[in-house]
């Protein structure tokens, strides 16, 4: 993982490089870490942002992510997205909402 990354009172990210002023601010951060989290049956998909660079040097910063958890049947195994940007996110989560919805 790259670099680290805090969310400005905008909620835009911006680059950390103080390591003491990004840890202060990841264990003060909650909620605004929380993009959204949406229920589906027994399905939990969970978008948010990750403080730290998820790109492995590989494109442009991946900041969030979704996952989903407690499929009950498993189907979706360990899926995951990642994105750049908090849009980006917004729009995965939806779509992944929508895709666990279709297999209710």
């Amino acid at each position: 993982m790259n670099g680290k990354y805090i969310l400005d009172d905008k909620g835009e990210p911006h680059k950390e490089k103080n390591l003491m002023k990004w840890a202060k601010w990841y264990e003060n951060s909650g909620q605004a870490r929380i993009v959204a989290k949406t229920c589906v049956g027994n399905a939990e998909v969970s978008t948010v942002f990750l403080s730290l660079d998820h790109s492995f040097g590989n494109g442009p910063p991946m900041l969030y992510e979704t996952m989903i958890f407690n499929s009950e049947d498993n189907e979706f195994g360990s899926y995951l997205e990642r994105y750049s940007t908090r849009a980006e996110a917004e729009a995965g989560h939806t779509r992944i909402v929508n895709m666990v919805s279709h297999k209710e």
